[in-house]
Order: structure tokens, then C-alpha cells, then sequence
């Protein structure tokens, strides 16, 4: 335990003072976190936060981000992706050891860090359960994650959660709602050839096959919603592999600039999705070919 703690920890660190570092020699401010500490405002002044299009995150998001809002726009959000990347870092040595932190070279997990991005804590939010509520905070990437791994603490966590903000601001998701016309965004599924991910239910058996689907079909908006996918690589080869496929999205993305939506749905699907879905296949094919074992003391066949 210490040592994951320790790990997690420089984890933590390095990437919050390396997002801190990006945000201000870019003068980006606290970037996508700017509209969670907004919101956040809004509701301790029992205030409308949706005043604006531009305000597009539910009031469940406003609720983490009340503690950074004593510290500067860089700070707070080097201080939120930190805290975001080393709780993810210790869910992910709890699950797998230390071949699951190669996830942090992925392409998405760098777009996250250049801008703030929810990403990285919602997929801890997967393998805290204490932390499940942070899946409402982004409700677009929360739901494949809430419905794949809901467990009985953090379903009670999510719903404290909900009625403090209820209590604080009464009418807010009426008010969200009717952001949602303002919402650029891309369904992976219906982005050529997206409608291939529907094969990975050929392995139903498997959590990630649904994981994977379910993710599909939820709206996104840029490459680093992406990141939760890496959820679904468990072995160090798999991680590997679906990384390094990121990387051509990352390398495509550095000359090109997308030009719309559809743009970005298909190198999200090519670069992220179909390689995710490799994964699902080859590892249903190495379960189907693992050899019967004979139990002890039968005798064998010749």
C-alpha cells in the first residue's frame, strides 16, 4: 500500500505541475476547468450558471470543483489534473500492477492534460467506487463507466452527491438541459466505420465488449474523451498496443487540423475504437484456446 501511494503520488505531481506548466506558457488560463470553477460559483451564490452556451457542464461537475476555487486559474487546474491522474494511478496498481500505468503514455491522456480534462478522474471514479459521483460530472463519458461499474456504495455516493446540488440550485437541470443544442459533438458509432463496433457484442461475456459499445453511443466532442477507453486493456501487450495505434491520431493531429466533427469521429474510431475492439477479439480468441484442464487424479486421454 505505501508504495502505490508513493507511486501515485509522483504521479500526481508530475503531471499537475506539467499541466500547470502548459496552461501558463500557453496563457491558457485553467482551460476546460475554467467552466467547472464557473459553475461552481454559481451555485454557492445560489445562482443561474447557464447564462451562457458556453456553460455546457451539469452542476454535479460544480461540486469538485469547489475546492480549487481559492487558488489561481493555472494552479487549480494543475492542482485538478494532478489529483485526477494520481487517483487514477492508484485505482489502476489496485486492479492490474504496474503495467497498467502505461496508459499514461496514450495519445488522449496527453490532449486531457493539455486542456484539464474530466477524463482521467472519471476512469478513476471506475476503479474507486467511493468516487463513482464524478461520473455525473461529465454524464457523455460518465454513463458507459456508471452502468459497466456501478457498485452499491458508489450508486449511494452519486446519489448524495445529486441532492446536494439539487438542494443548493432546485431548477439546475432544467436549466442544463436546455444547453444541449449548443453541444458540438460526434457519436463514434454512427462515424464511418463505427457501425463495426457493434461486432465486439459477439463477445457478450466480456464487461469491456459492452463497455466499449456503450461508449460508442454516447455523444464526444474531441480526441481526449477518448482516454476511458483505455479502461479496457488489461495485459501490458494490449496496453502497448492500443497506445501506440493512439499515437498515429497524435502524429495526424500535429499537421492537421480536423475541419469538422465527422473529422474527428473518424480518427477517433480508426485510431482508438477498432484498435479497443482488436483487443476484445484476441482475447476472446486466447480464452477460446486455452486448453481443458483435466482435474486431478482423472486420467487422461491418449
Amino acid at each position: 500500500m505505501r508504495q502505490r501511494i508513493l507511486v501515485a503520488a509522483a504521479i500526481a505531481v508530475c503531471s499537475g505541475a506539467f499541466c500547470w506548466l502548459v496552461l501558463t506558457r500557453l496563457h491558457q488560463g485553467s482551460a476546460d476547468f475554467y467552466w467547472t470553477m464557473r459553475a461552481a460559483r454559481s451555485m454557492l451564490a445560489h445562482q443561474n450558471p447557464y447564462d451562457t452556451p458556453l456553460e455546457q457542464y451539469p452542476l454535479t461537475a460544480a461540486l469538485f470543483g469547489i475546492p480549487f476555487l481559492a487558488f489561481p486559474a493555472e494552479i487549480a487546474a494543475g492542482l485538478f489534473f494532478g489529483i485526477s491522474s494520481g487517483l487514477l494511478a492508484f485505482g489502476l496498481l489496485k486492479e492490474g500492477g504496474y503495467s497498467r500505468l502505461f496508459v499514461f503514455f496514450a495519445y488522449p491522456y496527453w490532449g486531457a492534460l493539455m486542456t484539464a480534462q474530466w477524463s482521467p478522474l472519471i476512469m478513476a471514479g471506475a476503479l474507486i467506487p467511493i468516487l463513482l459521483p464524478v461520473t455525473m460530472a461529465k454524464p457523455q463519458l460518465g454513463i458507459p463507466v456508471f452502468l459497466t461499474r456501478a457498485s452499491r456504495i458508489g450508486v449511494i455516493a452519486c446519489v448524495v452527491a445529486l441532492g446536494i446540488t439539487l438542494a443548493l440550485v432546485p431548477r439546475w437541470p432544467l436549466w442544463w438541459i436546455g444547453q444541449f443544442g449548443h453541444y458540438e459533438h460526434f457519436f463514434p458509432l454512427l462515424v464511418l466505420p463505427g457501425f463495426l463496433l457493434l461486432a465486439a457484442l459477439t463477445s457478450y461475456r466480456d464487461r469491456d465488449a459492452w463497455f466499449l459499445v456503450l461508449a460508442a453511443l454516447v455523444p464526444q466532442r474531441w480526441f481526449f474523451d477518448s482516454f476511458i477507453l483505455w479502461l479496457i486493456p488489461k495485459s501490458r501487450r494490449e496496453i502497448l498496443y492500443t497506445t501506440g495505434c493512439s499515437w498515429f491520431v497524435g502524429v495526424w493531429r500535429w499537421y492537421h487540423m480536423p475541419h469538422s466533427m465527422t473529422q474527428v469521429g473518424r480518427w477517433t474510431v480508426l485510431g482508438f475504437y477498432l484498435p479497443m475492439l482488436l483487443v476484445i477479439f484476441m482475447r476472446a480468441r486466447s480464452t477460446r484456446m486455452k486448453p481443458a484442464v483435466t482435474p486431478r487424479g482423472t486420467p487422461g486421454t491418449s
